[in-house]
């Protein structure tokens, strides 16, 4: 399961559809691993049998990019850190993460998408 946060300048950008993302953008990412809940399949299975539900389980990572153009500029612009258990991860994976994103190179590199409040 995830969630995707952004700072003031991120959801700005979000908001008005502005892209490039401008510098000072920071958008975080949070991970989880998902189970399934029997408590909340006993539930469903009055009007919804065969339904599956899963929730939130433990925890795993934190992944945060920064946008500053000049900083960043061998990676579209974006600088990248991740963090387990509260602890910084290496380096190695950071070095795969902007060719993952090239194929989302025409939304500045950012897969996630704007959901605006209900």
């Amino acid at each position: 399961m995830r969630a995707q946060l952004g700072n003031d300048i991120a959801m700005k950008a979000y908001r008005e559809g502005k892209l490039p993302f401008p510098d000072g953008t920071i958008i975080a990412a949070l991970h989880w691993n998902y189970v399934l809940s029997e408590e909340n399949n006993k539930v469903l299975a009055g009007q919804f049998p065969g339904a599956q539900s899963f929730v939130v389980g433990s925890a795993v990572n934190v992944q945060f990019v920064v946008k500053d153009s000049i900083k960043y500029a061998a990676t579209g612009g974006w600088g990248v850190a991740e963090f387990t258990d509260g602890k910084p991860g290496s380096e190695a994976p950071h070095k795969t993460c902007f060719a993952c994103h090239q194929p989302a190179k025409d939304r500045d590199f950012v897969f996630a998408h704007y959901a605006p409040t209900p």
